[in-house]
């Protein structure tokens, strides 16, 4: 699993302890200009997005319980965990099965894996319900053996990010990552970079954001020289990147947890992030930091043109600091009265710290029963699972002006009932107009409401279910990340501020245009496999490279091979391609196909073999009887004629 942030911060919290006494109400004079004019950093909210949970059967590589546990090979119970508390599971379609007992209410005890789409689209979802502008996804050591399922994420939160209207960056945690000043840069350039194509990917100043978290901090799992940080840094500049620096609290002293002499080093980022997770677990120790550090460190980057990106958490539940939203209140009120450029919040899914936002156990009825973890109404007071998401949205309020700077909590812990009970009035003549093979533009007539309507929730629907795949202000709405040649089904229905819902209007029902052409549908998608020798992994088969290939484990037939198309989409012909070197002999390949919309599989073609012949191209193509809807295709190999694995340079999917 690594070193993470959280090992190091013991070690150094001991030394540069923040003191508890007293509340300081300095305010700041007008800060200077802000470096960067508003953008999707600069006067707005970022949380840190780990998306690392996987479960044993979720189909990522990594095949183990990802973070939930201390051994990912075995599945979480009280003795094999690796969180602090328990997510609340209501909005997930697909959750896994663990060890603990039963919920206190009975339900079975199971969690969610980050590696399915729906879980990625549900936590961006809430972003967007929250207002909440922006995602820093963490990208650790990408060399070793989470690397695969790191890359596959990096596309999920792609998806998610595009579908929900929301941003996306990445940010590096150099935490023991030994050949860093090279791998970093190589991961930029053949990855990561593609990510900045995407219209979700975070743009500051025109340039697409990198964050880089780690560099200066004084301990053996940060080695870093202050040249190697400051080539790194400047090298990403040269990419044309906006840089920020996830660095230590004392960044501006060079002492307790931070290396002496690295000041350059912090001053060549275009924008500074101290970490302030553990170090703070009160009102009065956030008071205290906003006069140790966050007044000194805006007047420092005011004065050298560089962004202020201070870190709000809502606190360790484990450890009783959340005090139902207050702690993380006051922090808000530090540093938006401190003229702070950007927020980042430590963090939105950190289970394993008990830092997260992300909708959490409210009670012990939502807990297992023999798990020890603390519920959001610890304290007595009762919170929604949203609480901290809602708190999040209005703190991202203030920073920008929405909301006047108060440091009264506004956010109830329990969204109020009673008053106006009277709900607005459906939502008229809706339609669909534009379409393309991935999205449609839905539009209503505006509803009424006795006090006023807030805003709308876009619903698709599927026989007697509906799922909310959108929220508005506006009365028009385009959903994205939709399949090809696939029919649909939306309903509207409008929402006031008292929480009531009227009924859903009017249906429509709309067919997403076909691919046209032959549009691989499978290019530079995320891919999983059985296994793979060598270097010949799975990724090669969908890099549109025909000499590059996949090549499965030896003499362990059946082996597999599996495209993810990031949305349900017409299936009709798949291409299989073999380098075309006269090198690779005639060979006959046995070779099934399945399809699954979610995780279970079904048989789309029956096995049968097919002969790659350099003459013709060392190309076979697998015609379905009729087009199919499914998102993931997998390949099913028994059988090769010319090597004992399975062996495709281009694993090719289209919709015609």
């Amino acid at each position: 699993m690594g070193v993470t942030r959280r090992v190091f911060l013991q070690a150094a919290i001991a030394a540069t302890a923040v003191g508890t006494t007293g509340v300081a109400e300095t305010v700041l004079a007008a800060p200077a200009s802000a470096a960067g004019s508003p953008g999707d950093v600069v006067g707005k909210v970022s949380v840190g997005y780990q998306g690392w949970f996987a479960c044993i059967g979720d189909g990522a590589p990594i095949n183990g319980w990802w973070h939930w546990t201390q051994n990912w090979g075995q599945p979480p119970s009280p003795s094999n965990t690796g969180i602090k508390c328990w997510p609340d599971l209501r909005d997930y379609t697909r959750t896994y099965q663990t060890s603990y007992a039963a919920f206190g209410n009975g339900r079975p005890a199971t969690l969610f894996s980050s590696y399915d789409q729906q879980t990625v689209n549900t936590h961006f979802l809430w972003m967007q319900q929250n207002g909440i502008d922006t995602a820093a996804l963490q990208r650790f050591n990408p060399t070793g053996g989470e690397g695969p399922t790191r890359d596959a994420m990096a596309t999920k939160v792609r998806s998610a990010a595009e579908s929900y209207g929301r941003k996306f960056y990445l940010m590096y945690d150099v935490t023991n990552w030994t050949n860093m000043q090279s791998e970093i840069k190589t991961d930029w350039t053949d990855k990561m970079s593609a990510h900045t194509a995407s219209p979700a990917y975070a743009r500051q100043n025109g340039k697409p954001v990198v964050c880089i978290w780690g560099f200066g901090f004084d301990d053996n799992n940060h080695p870093f020289t202050a040249d190697a940080c400051l080539d790194v840094i400047n090298w990403f500049k040269g990419q044309g990147c906006y840089v920020i620096g996830g660095v230590p609290r004392e960044w501006r002293t060079g002492t307790g947890g931070s290396r002496a002499g690295y000041l350059g080093v912090y001053h060549a980022f275009h924008m500074i992030s101290p970490w302030m997770v553990g170090a703070i677990g009160n009102v009065a120790e956030a008071d205290n930091a906003y006069t140790t550090y966050t007044v000194g460190d805006q007047a420092d980057c005011n004065a050298n043109g560089i962004d202020y990106q201070p870190c709000v958490l809502p606190g360790d539940l484990s450890g009783r600091q959340r005090a139902h939203g207050d702690f993380m209140w006051r922090q808000f009120y530090n540093v938006v009265r401190a003229g702070a450029q950007g927020i980042y919040i430590s963090m939105f899914d950190e289970y394993n710290e008990g830092n997260q936002i992300a909708k959490t156990a409210e009670t012990q009825a939502w807990v297992p029963a023999n798990s020890g973890f603390l519920a959001l109404d610890e304290d007595g007071t009762a919170c929604s699972a949203d609480y901290y998401l809602r708190l999040t949205g209005d703190g991202g309020r203030m920073l920008k002006g929405q909301l006047a700077l108060t440091a009264t909590r506004p956010t109830q812990p329990i969204v109020p009932t009673g008053g106006d009970t009277t709900p607005p009035a459906p939502p008229g003549a809706l339609t669909a107009g534009g379409h393309t093979t991935n999205s449609v533009s839905l539009a209503w007539n505006a509803s009424t409401d006795n006090v006023g309507v807030t805003g709308y929730r876009v619903l698709q629907v599927s026989g007697s279910t509906s799922t909310q795949v959108g929220t508005t202000g506006a009365t028009a709405f385009t959903v994205t990340g939709l399949g090809a040649a696939t029919t649909y089904t939306f309903d509207v229905v409008a929402l006031d501020a008292a929480g009531n819902v009227s009924q859903p209007s009017n249906q429509v029902t709309v067919t997403t245009d076909a691919p046209s052409g032959n549009v691989n549908l499978a290019l530079h998608r995320p891919t999983t496999e059985s296994g793979h020798t060598q270097t010949y992994a799975s990724d090669n088969a969908t890099d549109g490279d025909a000499n590059t290939y996949w090549e499965s484990t030896n003499n362990t037939f059946p082996q597999w091979l599996q495209v993810d198309l990031g949305a349900s989409t017409g299936v009709r012909r798949i291409v299989l391609r073999l380098p075309p070197a006269t090198a690779w002999g005639t060979r006959t390949q046995t070779v099934s196909v399945q399809g699954s919309t979610d995780g279970t599989f079904a048989t789309l073609l029956a096995s049968a073999g097919y002969t790659f012949d350099p003459a013709t191209g060392n190309t076979a193509t697998l015609t379905l009887p009729s087009t199919v809807t499914t998102r993931y295709v997998r390949l099913t190999f028994t059988a090769n004629s010319g090597w004992p694995a399975g062996q495709v340079s281009e694993f090719q999917v289209f919709g015609v």
